[in-house]
């Protein structure tokens, strides 16, 4: 059988037309299956010569010497490069736009496959390719383009992974001492920016959780081709030359942003009790009561994001971000209304949407945090948050008044917005 990839090399249309290398860059946690995938797509290349970048964190790169082995890279037309000790999405990443530049100006490469380590992000990485590096000078988008960011979820692991409350740290995979990353958030960071998801290890999950499982990656992910394999068994066309990657999109593809964005929210059919809706409130929340119920939060609940407004910050959107066991909550930045005035009327001009919506008490100050999730009761839910809200009698009260129990003083929160 003829394949999308011979095609497209046989006939040199797309490579030789644009004089740019492709790059596909692939994702996901430890274990996930990216070097089992990374072989079996040299093995069933189509002719394609290929440079391949594997990036691992331990000095030995265990992942690149399972590539050589394999034989899946010619020797004399082919090139592998290791890249060990460090992360390319943070500390090799200057090592990374040297060695891409490198290899594309060698000019006898069709492809590059990069396997980026198990706890790298993707958005470093595709920034790499998408922005010029003025302190060392290179433009990668000048020898070769972005096509497609893969990212490979461990069927049999994921919830395993998802649910674990540990750190990078804790599993001694962090990147450094400063690195504080809980696994899941790296696992939802990795999910959330792809163009291609790949659910790897499907053999060794029953299909009603495997069904499951691909509901909640699509809510979280609902842009991204989802494509289920077993051993790494993908076929090359799916992830080789397939113009997916736009920068933009990806970074808009996230369902927490599809959701939050949507003009309003149409239920659909909540296949497997997988659902989502966005809770919207223009009432500041009460501290003491929000904080209480973060402390008891619902187990269903897979993924929330938002903005709040706490009633004791009340210049300060707050930032609230679940992921499993994770969550995070802190200054998201100064509310338009909180603007000096003539700051705030020219950003009303420019922002037409946002004068729309304004309020002429509360200006644009509002609750409203998108809920990702499993067999989520909505009316309950929305009830309990509202019970959170300040009451009519509270509205007229003086609001720094109320006992705070979250970190970061709003003075603090001031220090550091400064900053």
């Amino acid at each position: 059988m003829i394949t999308n990839v011979d095609r497209k090399f046989n006939r040199g249309d797309l490579i030789m037309a644009e004089k740019k290398i492709p790059v596909t860059v692939l994702s996901g946690y430890l274990g996930a299956g990216k070097t089992t995938i990374m072989n079996h797509i040299l093995h069933n290349r189509g002719g394609l010569k290929v440079a391949v970048i594997v990036n691992d964190l331990s000095e030995l790169n265990i992942d690149a010497g399972l590539i050589q082995e394999s034989g899946g890279l010619s020797r004399t037309d082919e090139k592998l490069v290791e890249m060990s000790n460090g992360c390319i999405c943070c500390t090799l990443r200057e090592d990374l736009l040297r060695e891409v530049e490198k290899l594309a100006k060698e000019n006898r490469f069709d492809y590059i496959l990069i396997e980026s380590t198990g706890v790298g992000e993707p958005v470093p990485v595709a920034q790499t390719f998408t922005y010029i590096d003025e302190e060392q000078g290179i433009d990668l988008s000048q020898f070769c383009k972005l096509d497609c960011m893969v990212t490979v979820v461990d069927a049999y692991s994921f919830w395993h992974h998802y649910s674990s409350g540990e750190t990078l740290l804790d599993r001694s995979q962090a990147v450094g001492e400063d690195d504080t990353r809980e696994v899941v958030d790296l696992l939802i960071d990795q999910i959330e920016f792809c163009d291609v998801l790949i659910l790897n290890k499907c053999d060794l999950v029953a299909e009603e959780d495997l069904a499951e499982l691909e509901g909640v990656l699509r809510a979280l992910q609902p842009r991204a081709k989802l494509i289920r394999t077993s051993n790494g068994q993908v076929d090359p066309k799916e992830i080789l030359n397939t113009s997916l990657f736009d920068f933009e999109q990806a970074s808009q593809s996230a369902g927490w942003i599809r959701e939050m964005e949507a003009p309003a929210h149409t239920p659909e059919t909540e296949e497997y009790g997988i659902s989502s809706f966005v809770y919207e409130r223009p009432r500041p929340l009460h501290p003491q009561r929000l904080m209480a119920w973060m402390q008891e939060w619902p187990e269903e609940i897979v993924r929330a994001k938002g903005i709040a407004w706490l009633a004791t910050r009340n210049h300060f959107a707050q930032s609230i971000s679940q992921a499993g066991p994770s969550i995070q909550f802190g200054p998201a930045g100064l509310w338009a209304a909180a603007l000096p005035q003539e700051e705030r009327e020219t950003l009303l001009r420019e922002e037409p949407e946002l004068a729309g919506s304004w309020d002429e008490t509360y200006g644009d100050r509002m609750n409203k945090i998108v809920f990702i999730g499993i067999e989520m009761d909505r009316k309950k839910l929305m009830k309990s948050l509202d019970d959170c809200l300040l009451t009519d009698e509270e509205m007229a009260l003086d609001w720094t008044e109320f006992p705070d129990p979250f970190p970061n003083a709003a003075s603090e929160q001031l220090e550091q917005m400064a900053h």
